[in-house]
């Protein structure tokens, strides 16, 4: 039985203060390692404008051991065929996981077709899972009572100590740590900046990852929970 999962990455270029940026490296290529080399797991890759989302620069230079996956066969394949996120449907996948970088914190956050892509997943009862700043995609979704999804689950996502850390805090419009924490979500952190932390909740359909170096561990979950 085959199993589809839709990679979102941002189309976001620019942050608030001019920088480079887009979807950050190593978060796209270790879980797509992880589920690419599983038997019967499909991948698509969509963002808001489509074909050949912006990588961010600086995580090209950061890992260079993870620049091979931008000239291999495959992810090229998929990066210069990236699907418009107008024009998937959460029923023809089984799980959606959101690259982090800046990007989505600018772009993402605000989509009205993510939001709509993303309670789709959600009132179906399919994977949802984010990384670093990914879960920045998360906050405009609502349930039909008009709560945000997010509420009373256990979350995590870039802590403001390492937004802080990085001196990106007038490049992004919110703190992602704070915004989780206002929609309601339990908000928990590795015990050190920089930690990999992976938080699941949702009977196991709500996966979020805190950094970097939390990517990996969400791909390993994310494949968990599509066995499950």
């Amino acid at each position: 039985m085959t199993k589809k999962v839709l990679f979102v990455l941002t189309s976001c270029d620019k942050t608030l203060t001019g920088a480079q940026t887009g979807w950050y490296l190593p978060e796209a290529v270790h879980p797509f390692n992880v589920l690419a080399a599983a038997h019967g797991v499909e991948i698509d890759f969509a963002a808001p404008k489509g074909p050949n989302p912006p990588v961010d620069e600086g995580s090209v230079k950061n890992f260079p051991d993870d620049a091979g996956f931008l000239s291999a066969a495959s992810p090229k394949s998929k990066l210069e065929s990236t699907k418009k996120l107008s024009a998937v449907e959460a029923s023809d996948y089984d799980a959606v996981f959101y690259v982090g970088g800046h990007g989505p914190m600018i772009d993402l956050s605000v989509d009205e077709d993510n939001a709509k892509l993303l309670e789709d997943f959600y009132k179906s009862n399919k994977i949802v899972a984010a990384v670093c700043h990914g879960p920045g995609a998360l906050v405009k979704a609502k349930l039909d009572n008009g709560d945000s999804i997010l509420k009373g689950k256990n979350v995590t996502g870039f802590s403001n100590v390492e937004e802080e850390q990085v001196g990106k805090v007038k490049d992004i419009p919110f703190l992602l740590e704070t915004r989780l924490k206002e929609l309601g979500g339990k908000f928990t952190a590795a015990a050190e900046p920089w930690g990999t932390h992976v938080v699941i909740d949702n009977g196991g359909k709500l996966i979020t990852g805190q950094n970097p170096a939390s990517a990996q561990l969400v791909g390993e979950k994310i494949l968990e929970a599509l066995k499950a």
